[in-house]
């Protein structure tokens, strides 16, 4: 998805519509090796363009497979991106402090999309991933000295531990109860 300033120009004071599918999956694949496959990204939106820059409002949706944190199976993995992407033709500046937007810049004459549509989708991308199956399933693995536990069962674990009373310190209640 790129356009030459000049291209731009001709949509100055309108809106120019944006609605169209890219497959994207070798740039995100050597990004991030734990993408297995990618569908075609779609992209929708609008841009605003103006004699200094250029605004995007876009929404992008699409499917990622990534692999099971648990059993590494194929999990289909949806993303649904809102983003609104400014791209200044001649600014010195990356970020603008009042309105709390980060600025691009072109290369050239030309005002490339692609890698802040893949910087976007990268960023939707969880550290952890479950499948169905994964999540389902209760039985966690486990070894010799060692088990796979979930947030819940070490809360649990916690809270009874704080109930036992260490049985080196029974007597030491004991000795403040009889002072009460």
């Amino acid at each position: 998805m790129k356009w030459s300033t000049i291209q731009l120009q001709k949509y100055r004071g309108k809106s120019m519509d944006i609605n169209e599918t890219i497959d994207l999956t070798e740039a995100l694949k050597n990004r991030d090796p734990q993408i297995r496959d990618v569908s075609p990204i779609h992209v929708i939106g609008n841009a605003n363009i103006t004699s200094e820059k250029v605004t995007f409002h876009l929404h992008i949706t699409g499917k990622l497979i990534l692999p099971c944190s648990r059993t590494l199976v194929d999990v289909d993995y949806p993303i649904d991106v809102h983003s609104t992407e400014i791209f200044h033709y001649q600014s010195s500046t990356s970020y603008d402090e009042e309105d709390d937007v980060e600025i691009h810049h072109t290369q050239g004459d030309v005002v490339d999309l692609d890698p802040v549509i893949i910087e976007l989708i990268l960023l939707e991308i969880p550290i952890q991933v479950f499948s169905e199956q994964a999540k389902d399933d209760q039985h966690l693995p486990s070894g010799t000295e060692w088990e796979v536990v979930t947030e819940d069962q070490v809360k649990q674990d916690e809270e009874n531990k704080e109930k036992k009373i260490d049985p080196r310190l029974a007597g030491l209640a004991k000795f403040f109860d009889e002072q009460s």
